[in-house]
């Protein structure tokens, strides 16, 4: 008799919510799906769905600079403990990383940390402040061979350097991804704009703020022949627009966060502890029942391409203060998943090959990022996700392995639980913990 193949044989799991079968891990790829199979080390997986590992396109480790909130170590235990085998570390860090140096550094950083793999995103204007171009193409050619640049946290506001932007990125098939804020629409803005503003007397943040950036920036990767990605859409009226280039056949994708697929400004006047919690101050604002309901549909069509969490930690003086006073941001990586099985698959707007299509394939498509994204088939790199969907649990941030604590889901019940996680067949979640 010959011997047992050595692996890792993942039994019984559901590929995308369908049908059943093993998962046979091998040298750190999937080398056979197939009934019956069998290695050196099983993983009951009866009752759980397998997904290919997540990508997410937009994640703040804050190191270097702010370790206090959160650091390349801690983010990446969070990234796993999510699901996640790669995330996109962006560019705002002290210092920021607008050089070869920095991003390098923070590629290190996620290779020794070992939980994830890091990607960085390269900075689009020296230091953030929109005057210069950073060293776009030194960053493509350093060792992270970064393909994402974004000054995520500021709007790349003058259209000139926009302009130069999207035609150096063409060099190395890059990608500009824009924080779509004008900024003197939004000057000392606090929250949406509107009724719920209004009545609690804080300066409002318009729709059209974030709605005529994604229509000048669209105008211009089209002219240019680039490629632009849109950060965080958050409203009907920049769904409308993106609609209206990718018929055009320009290419433009765009993103949405759990969070803007989930929540809405009504909690910043009515929320369990009462009107002005800092917790749900995020940038952008959290819009309208009607802009969430735009934001699940463009996701379901395809509109929106991607859900990417802005993953945005704090430390807790930050957010438990005045609410003028109080950061922008809420974490996201450890509840991405049980957010949109709520927003999307629980409502019928997707299955889960449509959460692998958006939450896997399209972020690895759209950032370059090689070996990540790929589908649960024979001589795939073994990045995947075993998750329960069956179950439902209270968030205890607490419990969770990121610095901060800032989530807008405390005590409310989501439903999901990544059991397990496998980064080329080696597992770094089992049975909800960190191997």
């Amino acid at each position: 008799m010959s011997p047992s193949p050595a692996g890792i044989v993942i039994k019984g799991a559901s590929i995308l919510g369908g049908e059943t079968a093993d998962i046979l891990i091998r040298d750190g790829v999937i080398a056979e799906i197939g009934q019956d199979l069998a290695g050196d080390e099983t993983v009951d997986a009866r009752g759980l769905i397998a997904l290919p590992g997540l990508v997410d396109l937009h994640t703040h480790l804050r190191e270097p600079g702010r370790e206090d909130a959160e650091t390349v170590e801690s983010g990446t235990r969070a990234a796993a403990l999510g699901g996640y085998t790669a995330v996109h570390a962006m560019a705002n860090t002290s210092p920021v990383a607008d050089t070869a140096g920095v991003v390098e550094q923070v590629w290190r950083l996620g290779q020794e940390a070992g939980h994830c793999d890091v990607q960085p995103v390269g900075a689009v204007t020296e230091g953030l402040a929109g005057e210069r171009l950073a060293e776009l193409g030194a960053m493509a050619d350093s060792a992270a061979r970064v393909r994402v640049f974004s000054d995520d946290g500021k709007c790349v506001s003058d259209a000139v350097l926009m302009r130069r932007a999207l035609e150096y990125v063409k060099a190395f098939d890059g990608v500009v991804a824009q924080h779509a804020q004008e900024p003197r629409l939004t000057a000392d803005a606090q929250m949406n704009e509107g009724a719920v503003s209004g009545r609690l007397g804080l300066t409002g943040w318009p729709a059209v703020a974030e709605e005529a950036i994604i229509a000048r920036d669209c105008l211009l990767a089209a002219h240019v022949g680039s490629r632009l990605h849109v950060c965080h859409v958050s409203t009907a009226g920049s769904v409308e627009i993106i609609r209206w280039a990718k018929s055009k056949g320009w290419d433009v994708t765009a993103e949405v966060t759990p969070h803007h697929l989930l929540l809405t400004d009504d909690l910043v006047e009515d929320s369990p502890v009462g009107a002005y919690n800092p917790i749900y101050k995020v940038n952008p604002p959290l819009r309208t029942r009607e802009d969430v309901q735009a934001l699940r549909e463009a996701l379901a069509d395809g509109t929106i391409d991607v859900v990417a969490t802005d993953h945005a930690p704090h430390p807790v003086e930050d957010k438990e203060t005045e609410w003028a006073a109080a950061a922008m941001g809420m974490i996201g990586l450890e509840t991405a998943l049980p957010v949109v099985q709520e927003a999307m698959v629980e409502t019928g707007l997707l299955d889960w090959a449509g959460v692998a299509e958006r939450m896997s394939y399209a972020p690895a498509r759209i950032g370059r990022l090689a070996g990540h994204g790929l589908p649960l088939a024979v001589g795939s790199p073994a990045n995947i996700t075993l998750y329960d969907a069956s179950v439902r649990r209270e968030v205890d941030p607490w419990s969770y392995a990121s610095k901060s604590r800032n989530t807008p889901y405390e005590g409310r019940a989501l439903p999901g639980r990544v059991v397990a996680t496998f980064l080329r067949g080696r597992p770094t979640v089992l049975d909800g913990k960190l191997a």
